[in-house]
């Protein structure tokens, strides 16, 4: 009896071998998965970023030229907009998810909007795995601009005929005319008017949609 319990005790060390071995190979997996896991979070919010910047900076371009709808159009198209400021955003939200920027880092897409590559700021092992410490996981993410708004100015009224000149021994002015409701701008199926004096206006949201985009997109 003490002589097959001495040959099953090899047995049982070999077991207990392999299952630690195992252990550490679910580990070493697990661990790069969540790098890579972490590096795609941080690629998503980055572009994400970037996108939504370069959407608050298109409400507030539009804003500042409510009142002359002759210039609504960059604006409202998705073309006038910092892409530096908006890929500041994007470096910003990266290192907030423990990445930065790296590869090609931020670029304008041709859809409107942009693609961002990041690169984790951790390793894929740390220091427990060997020949990993100094592996990092990189990621890639597009986010797209889709303008959601069209405008379409009312038709130019007729010139009217000439009035006669007022007589110059009247002292009495004529005020200035009110501003007039500006029409024609529709989002997403909603028609707004725009009252100079008391404006409702459409948030960053009703302008332009942000949405992540595959590769084949």
């Amino acid at each position: 009896m003490r002589g097959d319990g001495g040959q099953a005790f090899p047995v049982y060390i070999a077991a207990i071998a392999g299952l630690l071995f195992l252990g550490f190979v679910y580990f070493v997996v697990g661990q790069a998965a969540a790098t890579r896991n972490s590096a795609q979070t941080a690629a998503d919010a980055a572009a994400l970023a970037a996108a939504q910047d370069a959407r608050e900076q298109l409400r507030q371009g539009w804003l500042e030229v409510l009142l002359d709808p002759t210039r609504w159009d960059g604006f409202l198209r998705g073309d006038s907009y910092d892409e530096s400021s908006a890929c500041g955003q994007a470096a910003a939200f990266a290192a907030r998810n423990g990445a930065e920027l790296s590869g090609d880092g931020c670029l304008p897409v041709e859809r409107r909007g942009f693609s961002v590559t990041v690169q984790t700021t951790g390793t894929v092992g740390r220091s427990v795995i060997p020949g990993t410490a100094s592996r990092h996981a990189t990621a890639s993410a597009k986010a797209l601009i889709e303008p959601k708004c069209t405008f379409e100015p009312p038709e130019t009224p007729e010139p009217e005929e000439p009035t006669p000149e007022p007589d110059p021994t009247d002292s009495d002015e004529e005020p200035d005319p009110e501003p007039e409701v500006i029409v024609g701008l529709t989002c997403d199926g909603r028609d707004w008017e725009i009252d100079p004096e008391s404006p409702t206006l459409p948030s960053a949201a009703d302008l332009f949609a942000v949405w992540l985009a595959g590769d084949d997109e």
